[in-house]
């Protein structure tokens, strides 16, 4: 017999609203967002642990920024993959504050490449990533505000 935690079976399960039901936000370009988000979340997140497992006394700046991205990107495809409104909105902060970190350490990157001993994921705007970091965010705002309307992402 099929239960949930709350013990009513199949037939006797509550039917949820078609309000609560959780929106998609995995569908049309949303889909390439996430790969790419998956991506990313993987070669940063293993780069940082390899890095700071093996040489953390080098360049530990260089390598926490790393992890830090890696943990952003996992965050994100998490929202993403999740769905509903909450998330959708906790996706769009955590798109404009990796923004704002791809912009900031790019651009402290070229402004004083001195502080770093080694590249982050985010150096130079993500040019070793092709740029793909500084577009990710953008794109994910793009689409997250276009699926708030219910829409695909707008076409140029």
């Amino acid at each position: 017999m099929d239960t949930t935690a709350t013990g009513a079976t199949p037939e006797t399960r509550p039917e949820r609203s078609p309000g609560a039901r959780r929106e998609r936000l995995v569908r049309g370009p949303g889909v390439l967002l996430v790969w790419l988000y998956g991506v990313m979340s993987v070669g940063a997140v293993s780069r940082s642990v390899y890095q700071i497992a093996t040489d953390y006394g080098r360049a530990p700046l260089s390598y926490l920024l790393s992890a830090a991205a890696g943990a952003v990107y996992v965050f994100i495809t998490y929202t993403l993959v999740r769905g509903g409104e909450t998330a959708r909105k906790v996706a769009l902060v955590c798109c404009a504050a990796e923004l704002f970190g791809v912009l900031a350490v790019g651009t402290w990157t070229l402004i004083e490449p001195s502080v770093f001993a080694d590249h982050t994921v985010w150096t130079w705007y993500g040019m070793e990533y092709l740029f793909i970091p500084v577009a990710l965010p953008v794109t994910g705002i793009m689409w997250l505000l276009a699926s708030r309307r219910g829409q695909d992402l707008p076409r140029p």
